[in-house]
């Protein structure tokens, strides 16, 4: 087994420490994580299970917590084939159609106001930004919210009618969960789901093309 100590660790280096471990593992077995805080469990769980592996949690005691991943021969083979005898997912290709791994647009939300100079016309511009999104013809596959963006997904927010229209038609919805928590707003969340920094940057990363209002 290996043991993976996250405790006092920030996001997203509980999680890039434990898929460093899942590479580490070369065939089946077990990886024990230890993390200080819900939202880690959380994040390592999700990130494990996307892997194919099976993981399980428990609390130890106060700002304690135990992910016990399991890797199995099927789960390990497919780790094997993602590391490719050390090749990477394309992610800037010629042609982005041919790209599997590949996001096409995606939306990268850091305020809750849009712009330079007057709050108040910040708070306008970015309500008509997300507005403007649900008419266009070709929708953004992802649109992600952090910082101050985190609250335009959550109760009382005068963007949850739209972001619910573009979610309806496919649009995935993420909002940083270091950033709900920091303002303290996690359990208003409305609308979509809570992301971790790594898988941001992932998301980042894979898409064509990122729009920043």
């Amino acid at each position: 087994m290996i043991t993976v100590n996250a405790m006092g660790d920030i996001c997203p280096i509980p999680v890039v420490k434990t898929k460093k471990a899942l590479g580490e593992l070369n065939g089946p077995g077990e990886i024990e994580v230890l993390v200080d805080n819900e939202t880690a469990v959380k994040n390592v769980t999700k990130m494990a299970k996307s892997s194919g592996a099976l993981a399980e949690s428990e609390q130890l005691g106060e700002k304690q917590y135990r992910v016990l991943i399991t890797v199995g021969e099927a789960a390990a083979e497919q780790l094997k084939d993602a590391q490719g005898a050390g090749t990477k997912p394309q992610t800037q290709p010629d042609d982005a159609a041919g790209c599997r791994t590949c996001l096409g647009t995606v939306v990268a939300v850091g305020s809750d106001r849009m712009g330079e100079g007057s709050e108040e016309l910040g708070h306008i511009l970015i309500k008509s930004f997300l507005f403007a999104l649900t008419q266009l013809d070709d929708l953004p596959d992802k649109i992600l919210f952090y910082n101050g963006g985190a609250k335009l997904t959550i109760e009382g927010s005068e963007s949850l009618e739209d972001l619910k229209t573009l979610e309806e038609q496919g649009v995935e919805i993420m909002t940083c969960g270091t950033c709900l928590d920091y303002y303290g707003i996690k359990d208003k969340l409305a609308i979509g789901s809570v992301t971790n920094m790594y898988s941001i940057v992932e998301t980042l990363q894979s898409a064509v093309s990122v729009i920043r209002p």
